[in-house]
Formats: structure tokens, sequence, C-alpha cells
């Protein structure tokens, strides 16, 4: 069996964690996965995987190997550009995503100019509101916000959001402005499940921790539809920065208990850790970057005006 094909098999499994996934993934059939697996651990003389019917993990030797694997694969493919001429110029399929909200808010915008100045590119933007394993899923590049988890994710930090709580004019003249946390419980509070499953809002009292629990008069899974109720003047929403900027910058909606905010959370763009990294990632994460930057910087400036 050729020997980088062996290599091949072995990265997708361990990436994906799985034979079938890794098969799915180089389209072949488990039985040929396990086949070159086998064919490679008798090469090796060791074992690369610990292996179960309900579980795989990559044993120390594995671990050693795996490094060396990816920097053969990364070497031919780039060897192979060079060779073709292609190597500085983005081209191929983009997989890029986001949350629905952030999406929608700012991405797309981003996406289509990039596409506009890089004609040999095509992308699909999922707009999903959880959690996506890029290498599992094909993924490229996603938009992640808050703290990151230690992973071998490649990570730029693009900027900041703060959670914040809004209300209608209206809505604060019939109702009233409140001044403390422990208010909250004598308004109509908007739920987005999204920012708020637990029906808790968290706050800081100067470098205090605190969090009051609420009764929410109405709730929705979905952001957009949550600020439109408190626009309408149903009472006071919570969210992210970037998704109630315009509306604060046209007076739609007005921050409340601003003093009280937890601290920023970061926004990231991550990709999939590579020695090569295709010319269509880096030239996508090189033109979205500053851009994504100041759209949240000017959303931001928005909510604290």
């Amino acid at each position: 069996m050729d020997r980088l094909h062996e290599i091949e098999v072995f990265v997708a499994v361990a990436d994906a964690g799985s034979f079938a996934k890794a098969g799915t993934r180089l389209r072949i059939s488990p039985p040929a996965v396990t086949r070159a697996i086998l064919a490679l651990e008798d090469r090796l003389g060791t074992r690369v995987f610990n292996r179960t019917t309900r579980s795989l993990a990559i044993t120390d030797s594995g671990q050693r190997f795996l490094e060396t694997a990816r920097r053969v694969l990364a070497d031919l493919e780039a060897a192979e550009k060079e060779a073709v001429g292609e190597s500085a110029v983005p081209h191929g399929h983009l997989t890029i995503t986001a949350s629905v909200t952030f999406g929608r808010a700012a991405l797309v915008p981003v996406v289509c100019d990039f596409l506009g100045q890089h004609p040999r590119v095509t992308a699909s933007v999922l707009l999903l509101d959880r959690i996506v394993r890029l290498v599992d899923e094909g993924i490229d590049v996603a938009v992640r916000i808050g703290h990151l988890p230690d992973s071998p994710l490649i990570a730029k930090r693009i900027g900041a959001v703060h959670r914040v709580l809004v209300a209608s004019p209206q809505y604060l003249a019939e109702r009233g402005t409140p001044s403390s946390p422990a208010d909250l419980r004598l308004h109509s509070v908007i739920a987005f499940t999204g920012l708020m499953s637990s029906r808790e809002w968290r706050f800081l009292n100067g470098q205090r921790p605190g969090s009051v629990n609420l009764d929410p008069k109405l709730e929705f899974n979905d952001a957009v539809a949550a600020i439109r109720a408190a626009e309408m003047g149903h009472g006071i929403t919570i969210a992210l920065s970037y998704m109630v900027g315009e509306q604060i910058r046209h007076g739609t909606l007005v921050p409340v208990l601003e003093t009280f905010a937890q601290p920023p959370q970061p926004v990231h763009l991550v990709y999939p850790q590579s020695r090569f990294v295709a010319p269509k990632i880096r030239a996508f994460i090189d033109f979205a970057a500053p851009r994504l930057k100041t759209g949240l910087d000017q959303l931001v400036r928005s909510t604290r005006s």
C-alpha cells in the first residue's frame, strides 16, 4: 500500500477521531481505512491508535508521528502548488461559519467584498448558533465569540463585544429606568435564550460579581426577534453590543445599567493549524480581520456613546 496514502489516512483519523468519519472525508470505505492503519502500524512496528468498539485514542508513538506526518503532507501540497504556479494565488472553495446574528450584521458584506477581489475563490457561509468542529465538518474559518479553550486552532483576535441591556425610550418613559440590578424584577423582561438560558442576568458591582434571577414576560430563541420586541416598547432585553449598535445610534433603543456590565468578550477568527495554510484561507484572514475589527469597533462605540 502507498506510504503517502497511509500517512494521509492516519492524519485524517487523528483529526476526525473516528475511522468512519475519516473514511467519509477521504471518500474511502471503513475497511480501507482499517487496512491503511494496519499497514502503517506494521511498517512502523508500533501501534498508532488504541481502539475498541467504543473508543479511539492516539498512542504516544502515534502522537509523536503525527507532527511529522502533518509536515510531510503540507510540504507535498506546497510543492505541488509551487510546481503549477498556484502557491500564492487564492483559489478554490472557502467555507466560513459564524453565529446567525453576527453573520448577518458583519460577515456577509466582508465575504462578498472578498469574493469580488478574488474571482478564483467561491464560498459557503454557514450561519449557525452552535459551536462547529472545524476539522470534522470541513470548515476553513470560523468566527468565535468568547474566551477560547485550549485547542490546536490558530486564532486571530479581531475585537471584543460586551453584553448590554436595552429598552426603548417609550418603555423607559412609561416604566422608569432601572437604577440597580434588583430593579429588573419590577420590569418586563424580554429574554433571548442564547444569552439568558438560565433566566439569570450576571453583573459586576464594582469588582464584585453578582446575579439576579428574572421571570421574563416574553422569551425568544432568536436575538433579532427579542431586539425587535424591545424596540416596540414591550420591555428590557439583553444583547451583545454588535447586535444593537445601529438601534442605539438611531435612538430606537437605549442602554440601561451600563455601570454593572461584565467585562468584554473577545472575538476571534479561527482556522485549523497547518504548516501550509492554503492561500484562500490566508487571503481571507488578511482581508477580513481589519474590516471586521473596524465594524465591531464602530458598533461598540455606538453602545457606549
